[in-house]
């Protein structure tokens, strides 16, 4: 071989070796982000999840919390009975459901029969609720009233219950960050009833008789650990 065509041959040969490992790094690369998980559907493991943020979980509480309940600049932002169907896209029964996992830092703040002013034993529950954050990202209240009277009243009563849930919290815990931490909806008597099942709940009023009247009087509050 001339002298040139050995230098071309080894310039090529150069250019080959030097090659090979950026091609590896880049195929690395490329094989990592297909193995990526798809968040719509697979769980992601994380110091703040917890079992129940599944693949079925995570999408829907990312839709709630930001369609109807994430504060945004001050301006409290929620869903009413209508807009929460959508939003959910499920039954008033599976919606319950997805919150069975966080029976133990949820609890039940009753209001008396058409009242939407947090009583002393209310106020006390949400404030140890609260208190109990424990690297948790969002508190979801859900407030909701029973079926006595017009379903626009009980769309107005479960709003104030929600509202009432707020201003206390703001008072009590001057947080920075609350209003990005605090989600509302309320249901009315339309959506998401609660049964006797969460009877076994911790609720405000344990002295009175556990109905299901009774339990939807209420605002239901739980500290969600998910990563959204």
């Amino acid at each position: 071989m001339k002298p040139l065509g050995i230098h071309l041959a080894l310039a090529v040969a150069a250019l080959a070796l030097a090659g090979a490992p950026v091609a590896s790094w880049t195929g690395d690369a490329a094989a990592r982000l297909g193995e990526r998980p798809d968040e719509r559907t697979t769980a992601v493991a994380s110091m703040t999840d917890k079992g129940y943020c599944d693949g079925a979980l995570r999408p829907i509480l990312r839709r709630v919390l930001t369609s109807c309940g994430l504060l945004k600049g001050g301006q409290s932002r929620g869903c009413k009975p209508v807009d929460a169907k959508k939003v959910a896209a499920m039954s008033g029964n599976d919606f319950n459901a997805l919150f069975r996992p966080v029976a133990e830092r949820a609890a039940i703040v009753q209001f008396d029969l058409d009242r939407s002013e947090l009583d002393e034993s209310g106020a006390a529950l949400l404030d140890r609720t609260f208190s109990a954050q424990k690297g948790a990202s969002y508190f979801l209240v859900v407030a909701r009233a029973s079926p006595e009277g017009a379903v626009q009243h009980n769309r107005e009563l479960s709003e104030r219950r929600a509202g009432a849930v707020l201003d206390h919290l703001r008072a009590q815990f001057k947080d920075p960050d609350l209003d990005q931490e605090v989600g509302l909806l309320w249901l009315g008597e339309e959506f998401a009833q609660l049964d006797r099942e969460f009877c076994q709940w911790s609720r405000s009023h344990t002295d009175a008789e556990c109905s299901t009247a009774e339990l939807n009087r209420s605002a239901f509050v739980a500290w969600i650990d998910c990563r959204l």
